[in-house]
């Protein structure tokens, strides 16, 4: 601390790269179970997500209470029945706002308004059953200040209800957009070819039969013939929302002529 302080006064860190710098030295600590990382969205850009399977109630909503003092904010994804019960408790009495995207939750300490402006990312999925992991893909990027857009239940079986949607996210000018599908996942390959700005495939686990844990999903993602499109792991919203995220800020920065710079770590004296 004292070295990135004297690096602030002599002109080395500007006051964001000093904060940043500080937060790389940030941990919490929650006894001997978990050791939290409240600093992450700033030195990084992307908040850390805290999982809840295999996590009792209890536990999972301790780590929000301290991810929520440390940082303002929790994210918590994939929580049951008890655990949202005791996420929403907590946020009741610490007068705390909370926010559902499907199994997931954002707790935060304020009320604070979402963010605005041009750009951002369109999601949509395929199916209702692609939705829950969609969300989680909407609660990551909008926790990191990124405008959103989605529709939902737009798949390739009646293709005629994507038009529309996907005309109002181009016209809004986003910048990238997170495409969910199970299946046999076709929905991410024809926005690709459909759209001129990058495409992040987000194979989710619903189907039929060898294809019904979403291997079918990732393997045609993978053979795309779409240029522009990348693929996550399966299920894996929280690392597309935080890729689209990352892309979109980038864009918003130099829309704005003020790119955000990633502080280098302050060297540690022998």
């Amino acid at each position: 601390m004292k070295e990135i302080l004297e690096r602030l006064l002599a002109g080395e860190f500007t006051v964001d790269e000093a904060l940043r710098a500080l937060d790389a030295e940030h941990v919490e600590v929650a006894g001997d179970l978990a050791r939290l990382d409240p600093g992450r969205l700033r030195r990084k850009g992307v908040p850390e997500v805290i999982y809840a399977p295999g996590k009792t109630p209890a536990v999972t909503a301790d780590l929000a209470a301290r991810m929520v003092a440390a940082s303002g904010q929790a994210l918590v994804s994939r929580v049951d029945a008890e655990a949202a019960l005791a996420l929403e408790t907590l946020a009741t009495k610490n007068g705390w706002g909370i926010t559902a995207f499907g199994s997931s939750r954002r707790l935060v300490a304020a009320a604070s308004i979402g963010p605005e402006g041009p750009g951002g990312v369109g999601i949509l999925a395929a199916g209702t059953s692609d939705v829950d992991v969609a969300e989680e893909a909407r609660m990551v990027i909008e926790a990191m200040g990124v405008p959103s857009h989605h529709a939902y239940d737009v798949g390739v079986s009646a293709l005629h209800r994507l038009e529309a949607p996907l005309r109002q996210m181009v016209s809004a000018g986003v910048d990238v957009f997170v495409v969910a599908a199970g299946m046999e996942a076709a929905l991410p390959t024809l926005v690709a070819g459909l759209v001129a700005v990058p495409v992040i495939a987000l194979p989710v686990s619903t189907g039929y039969g060898a294809g019904g844990r979403g291997l079918a999903a990732l393997l045609s993602s993978l053979q795309t013939c779409s240029p522009g499109m990348t693929v996550v792991n399966i299920d894996n919203g929280i690392g597309a929302g935080a890729a689209a995220g990352l892309i979109a800020g980038r864009v918003a920065a130099a829309r704005s002529g003020s790119a955000p710079a990633v502080a280098p770590p302050a060297s540690r004296r022998s």
